[in-house]
Parts: structure tokens; sequence; C-alpha cells
């Protein structure tokens, strides 16, 4: 343990001493003092105990931070939640941006959700049921609608007004949105244009109209790559006809990068990695679906074998070759997903047509094909003194190597085209597969140089 680790220890159980002697002033002024990601780490490792202890201490706004700030994909909301009494979850919520306050909800069940919203400012109620409604994964699912709006005739001066009444409630204010009388978004103005124009001039001569937008029905990973793409801290979002509904934030978009990149590690991991520190039962539990059934796709392999088992007996050293032959073929095979996925996941198959995409990956698949089977030539004649056998394995390698590539290139486009993710198929499938062919290819290659080992 380093001495950090030591040192937020410490921290914790002196704070959780000083709960026990119901030092309240105390706990509350050393609890407080610390960052917000220290305090929802604390109030994690907490006890139900001193957690109900907690809700006493700690205002509803106070304690809205804390849960912003809380992982949902690594902690189950719904205990903590379920603690709390209703009024002081309306009260937390009601401090709460509207966007993680719909998502933090959508973890309860209806009855106990109107419950909560009874209590609530019907503002605040109207605002998150209307993005509960949205799609998940979708622009929608992630926007806030907090955000600092101006009008095209304002002048500077009225529209620092304006943001100084409402920076307050906004989620950022950074970019400050134009829009018109019918809500439409005309533009953006960033805080510093504001900071260094003269107070008279009109938000119409400064407004930046070449504005960077996107959909409410826009996919999450879509929404992602803009903010790669543009350096942004927001992004508005509107509706079919141009209404500006709210803004997706960065930190946001942090989050969504994060899960695509877990959703794509554990597609060609085939297991969830969601959660490492599940129980032995449970982590077999997500792993057999994915084990169970490449153990029958599996066994298409041990029935091919089974069946070239004359061509065995005939030259026992076409044995010797088999795992390498699709151990080969299943590396290439995976190379050639992840670098599929990845193209996907940045969109270049949109500027390629389909058929551009195969001739180059068979163009690679050829050259990888070609040099890994002479290589394999030249070592086999060599080390077994028969050029033939060594033809024979060469030549497997490139047509095993080669149908590979293709097929780790071309299975995730295939899927992407058809709505699914791609990074379902995965690594073990994708290697598993190509054990499949590559033992077929193998044995009906070496089948028709048999007669001159």
């Amino acid at each position: 343990m380093n001495n950090e680790d030591v040192t937020t220890q410490d921290v914790f159980e002196n704070l959780q001493e000083l709960l026990d002697h119901n030092a309240i002033r105390e706990f509350r002024e050393a609890f407080l003092d610390h960052h917000i990601y220290d305090q929802t780490q604390f109030y994690l490792d907490f006890t139900d105990e001193e957690r109900l202890e907690l809700y006493s201490i700690l205002s509803p706004q106070e304690l809205s931070e804390i849960f912003e700030n809380i992982d949902f994909d690594a902690v189950d909301i719904k205990p903590y939640l379920k603690e709390i009494s209703p009024e002081y979850l309306s009260a937390m919520f009601d401090e709460m941006s509207s966007d993680n306050a719909a998502d933090i909800l959508t973890n309860l069940n209806k009855r106990e959700r109107r419950a909560i919203f009874s209590q609530m400012a019907p503002e605040n109620v109207t605002e998150i049921r209307n993005l509960m409604h949205y799609d998940e994964e979708t622009a929608g699912s992630l926007m806030t609608t907090e955000f600092v709006s101006v009008v095209a005739n304002q002048t500077v001066s009225s529209a620092m007004t304006v943001i100084k009444a409402t920076a307050e409630d906004a989620e950022t204010i950074y970019y400050v949105y134009v829009l018109d009388n019918d809500k439409q978004l005309l533009g953006v103005i960033s805080l510093r244009s504001l900071l260094i124009s003269h107070d008279d001039t009109l938000i119409s001569d400064i407004v930046n109209e070449h504005i960077i937008k996107v959909d409410v029905d826009e996919p999450q990973e879509r929404v992602a790559r803009y903010f790669r793409d543009y350096d942004l801290l927001a992004l508005p979002v509107v509706s079919h006809d141009n209404i500006m509904l709210g803004i997706v934030t960065v930190d946001d978009i942090i989050d969504v990068i994060d899960d695509e990149a877990q959703s794509d590690y554990s597609g060609l991991a085939g297991v969830n990695t969601d959660n490492v520190n599940q129980n032995p039962i449970q982590s077999a539990a997500k792993r057999l679906p994915w084990l169970v059934a490449l153990l029958f796709l599996g066994m298409g392999t041990a029935s091919l074998i089974d069946h070239f088992d004359g061509l065995v007996s005939k030259a026992s050293v076409l044995a010797i070759f088999i795992s390498l032959i699709t151990g080969t073929a299943g590396n290439a095979g995976t190379q050639s997903l992840a670098v599929s996925v990845r193209r996907i996941s940045l969109n270049d198959e949109e500027n390629r047509s389909f058929f551009g995409l195969i001739l180059a990956e068979i163009a690679t698949g050829l050259v990888t094909g070609a040099v890994t089977g002479l290589t394999i030539f030249i070592v086999v004649s060599l080390w077994k003194g028969n050029m033939i056998l060594g033809l024979a394995v060469g030549v497997a390698m490139f047509c095993a190597i080669t149908v590979a590539n293709l097929a780790g290139s071309l299975i995730p486009v295939a899927m992407d085209r058809l709505g699914f993710d791609p990074a379902v198929a995965s690594g073990p499938f994708i290697s598993t597969m190509s054990d499949l062919t590559s033992v077929f290819i193998y044995f009906s290659i070496a089948g028709i140089f048999i007669h001159f080992f």
C-alpha cells in the first residue's frame, strides 16, 4: 500500500471516529473539506448506519453532488436510494442537473418515482420526464436542459445580465447559445467573445453561425466523435426542426468514451468486463455462455480432424503442424478483427465502399499470408528435409491466413451494416472459427500433396 492509500485510509478512519463520537460539526467540516471525488468514495465506504447518520448532517444539495459523481456502471445505486426518504430524495433531485437526475431515477420503479415527483418542483419534473423518454445511448439521453441562451437582437450588456441571472443553474457558461423567438438555434458565442466585446455591440454582430450541433436521436458514439474532432466543451442538441433542446457536456462524453471502450474490450475478449469484482460463481455465469457456444464450434474442428484421420495415418508428420496453422491463422484473424472494429468506431467505412474494403483486406491477407507462408516453407523444408512437405504447409498457411484476415475484417463490418454491435464478433469467436477453416484448408491442401511426401 502506498503513502497516498495510507493517508486516505487514515482520513476515512478519522471521519468514522468523529461520527462515532457524535462530533457533528467537526465531521461536517472535515468531510466537506475534501474534493467531491473523495467525498463520494467515503460515502460509498460508510456502513449503512453511518450513511443514515450522514443524511441528517449533509444537505440535499451537498448529497446531490455526491450522487452526480457515482459511477453507476460500477456501483448498484438502488440500495442507496432505497435507504433515503422520499422527501430527502425529492429535495436532492431538485438540486441536481436534470440529465443526472433522469439517469438516477431510471433505477426506481414507477411508484417510487411518483412519490418523489409529487414533492419536486413541477418545472424540474417536466424536464426530467422529457429526458427519460429519449432512447438510451442517444444525444437526447445524454443532454441536459440547463444551458444559457440569449436572442440575436440583444446587446452584449443585456446578454451578460442574462448570463449572470442564469449561470448558477446552468451546466456550463463557456458557450452561450443564440436563439430566435421560436427557440430555433441560430448560433453560438463564447464567453470570451462576450467579455472582449463592447457593451453596446449587438449579439447578431458577433454570433458564430457556423455551429456544430447534433440531432436529438444521434447515437452517442457519433456525439463523442464531434467532441474529439472539434475539441468541444459542450455540444448543442436540437430537434428535427432545429429547436434547441439541450446540451451535451464533455464530462458526459468522457463517460461515453469509457463505456464504449469497455464494451469493445468486452466484445473482443468474449466476456463482460464491466464488473471485475464479481465472485467466482457470478464470473463463471457470465463467461460460460460464450465458452459453451465456442465449445460446440470447436467440436466442428475436432470432427474435421477426425474426418481426415486417414490422411494423418498415411503421413503422421502432418499432425505436427496443425496447431501451428490454426494458431497463426487465429492470431491473424484477431488482429484483423481489432483493426476492423477500430475502423468502424472511427467511421472510416463511410468514406470507402464495401467492395473497396474487401479488396483492401484481400490484399492485406495476401501479403501477410505470402510472407508467413514463405517463411514456414523455408523452415519446414530445412527442418524436415522435405521441400514438398514444406510447400504443402506453406501454401496451407498462406490460404488460412488470407481467409482468417478476410473473415476478421468483414464479419464486424457486416454485423455493423445489419445493426449489430461489431464487437460481438469477439476474438474467441474469430479465433475458433479460424481453427475450423484453417484445419479444413490445411488437410485439403495436404491431401493434394500426400502422394509426393
